[in-house]
This record gives structure tokens, sequence and C-alpha cells, in this order.
């Protein structure tokens, strides 16, 4: 995989998202919403959801309902 720089709100494509580690992902969510990252392995289609029902998305590079 080539080097992508690791940034909050970054998009990132569904092919990046399997190649990063739960390390690298977490540091795509900002720190108010990072201790609701459940890991890779439980998101769904590249999105978790928050403690309020919203929805962050890796592939967007921010909320699902933005």
């Amino acid at each position: 995989m080539e080097s992508i720089k690791l940034r909050v709100g970054r998009p990132i494509t569904p092919e990046q998202f399997e190649e990063l580690s739960d390390e690298q992902l977490v540091r795509l969510i900002p720190k108010a919403y990072r201790e609701f990252f459940p890991g890779k392995d439980f998101c769904a289609d590249g999105h978790f959801y928050l403690h309020d029902g919203t929805a962050w998305c890796f592939y967007r590079g921010g909320f699902l309902d933005d």
C-alpha cells in the first residue's frame, strides 16, 4: 500500500480500510469519538455507531448522515 497521511477526517477507500490497522484507523477519528471505535472487525461497511446513534464513516471521512 502506498503511504498515506493519517489525519482526522481524511476519507479512505475500502481497500485502504482493509489494509490499515486499528491503531492507524483510530487516528482518522476525531478525539472526541475515538473511545467509541469498536475496532475494525466490528465496523460494518466502514462505519461504526457512536453513543448518540450517529455513525462515523471512514469512507466519507465524517459522519454517515452529513
